[in-house]
């Protein structure tokens, strides 16, 4: 008789910022998928939300103190039996403790003798999240082995706007799920700063037309999540998608290939990796109208195209630094491989990802399978599969490189 797999334990660690509130969704979304969760608020995160809201929501007693329960020894036996430690919100005092190995509180003893992934989601002003000394402890916290998210940009406590934000519900738990598909130990990103392209560009031919294509960006988006659930640091240039920001990435929006050629040149300089998984208008019209062009009673005039630059050809050939690991796409309907080998030498890049598209392939879709080829003659299968295990597998690859 098979055995059920067992259900991951979570320890969902609050710390004592307005934000509280919405670590209950996260909670919820944590319940509803059959994770096991023990909640672990700080002191005066209770302040924020009540104990009965952490217990009804988790269905079990709330460890709020290392007196509570001493025979069962709680602060060493939750971390434990943990295989996720997520901590949200991150206060500036909770990262400091952290940082310093303090060990004042459950929370803190929990965090020391925890032997899985640890993620924090930091929330506050963005004077403290700037500040030398937040750096520092979140820099110290990432080196080893931690992940820490970038907080996401918006509305914070009272009027004020800016850096700071805890990401949505739905982004935090997307980046716990990717982390726990990871398993334990550190990050093999960690330390690294990736740039990653998504979506497709759009050349207006007039203020209502545009030249475009089918890529939704859910390929790049998945990368984007895996490399934060691996410990990168990570900037995502987001060009025309409808997706949610990925929790812990910094996003540029842009719209044409012009204005992500800028993005992409701006960023890749500190870059450890670069991969350009958007999908860019190979030609834009040589003239945009002004006003909308209307219909005249006969055919359209012809609409005169020029070619877009090489995004992908100028990021290999203008490489920030020797070690710098760039990554293109290439979207085929026909000789995959051989179109991509093609390809791979023109463009001079260390890896190409080349998938079929057409009739229902790639574009828009949840999985996605491809072969990733080498500048060094290698050729990676990567069977069908969702668009999250694709973009392991090239990090795999590219983290290969890296070291």
């Amino acid at each position: 008789m098979t055995e059920t797999p067992r259900a991951p334990e979570i320890v969902l660690g609050v710390g004592a910022g307005i934000a509280a509130y919405k670590v209950c969704e996260l909670l919820r979304r944590f319940t509803e998928t059959g994770h096991g969760v023990q909640v672990v608020p700080t002191a005066d995160a209770l302040r924020f939300v009540g104990e009965p809201t952490w217990a009804a929501l988790s269905g079990r007693p709330v460890a709020t103190g290392v007196w509570d329960a001493v025979h069962a020894v709680p602060h060493v036996r939750i971390g434990q039996h943990a295989d996720l430690v997520f901590v949200a919100p991150a206060t500036a005092d909770l990262l400091a403790r952290a940082a310093n190995g303090l060990a004042d509180d459950l929370l803190t003893n929990t965090l020391l003798t925890a032997r899985c992934p640890v993620v924090f989601a930091p929330a506050m002003h963005t004077e403290m999240w700037e500040h030398p000394a937040t750096r520092a402890n979140v820099a110290t916290l990432r080196a080893r082995g931690a992940v820490v998210l970038d907080p996401a940009v918006g509305r914070l406590t009272g009027a004020d706007t800016g850096r700071g934000r805890l990401p949505d519900p739905d982004a935090l738990f997307a980046a716990a799920t990717r982390v726990l598909r990871r398993g334990s130990g550190p990050g093999d990103l960690a330390g690294r700063r990736v740039v990653v392209s998504a979506g497709g560009t759009r050349e207006p031919i007039d203020p209502v037309r545009f030249i475009g294509n089918r890529s939704s960006g859910r390929q790049g988006y998945a990368l984007a999540v895996t490399a934060l659930a691996r410990g990168a640091e990570v900037v995502l240039v987001s060009a025309n998608t409808a997706l949610p920001d990925p929790a812990g990435a910094a996003v540029r929006r842009v719209g044409s290939t012009a204005e992500l050629r800028d993005a992409m040149h701006e960023e890749s300089g500190a870059a450890d990796a670069v991969v350009m998984a958007a999908a860019v208008a190979d030609f834009r019209p040589a003239t945009t109208t002004p006003g909308k062009i209307k219909k005249t009673g006969g055919a359209p005039a012809p609409i005169a195209l020029v070619e877009n630059p090489d995004i992908l050809l100028e990021l290999t050939r203008g490489r920030a630094h020797d070690g710098q690991v760039v990554v293109g796409f290439a979207a085929e309907t026909d000789h995959v491989v051989e179109n991509g080998r093609a390809k791979l030498a023109r463009k001079g890049c260390d890896l190409l990802v080349v998938n079929q598209v057409g009739d229902g392939l790639a574009f828009g879709t949840a999985d996605n399978q491809a072969v990733v080829l080498g500048a060094d003659g290698s050729s990676t299968d990567i069977p069908t599969g969702p668009k999250e295990d694709l973009a392991d597998r090239v990090w795999d690859l590219v983290a290969e490189r890296l070291s």
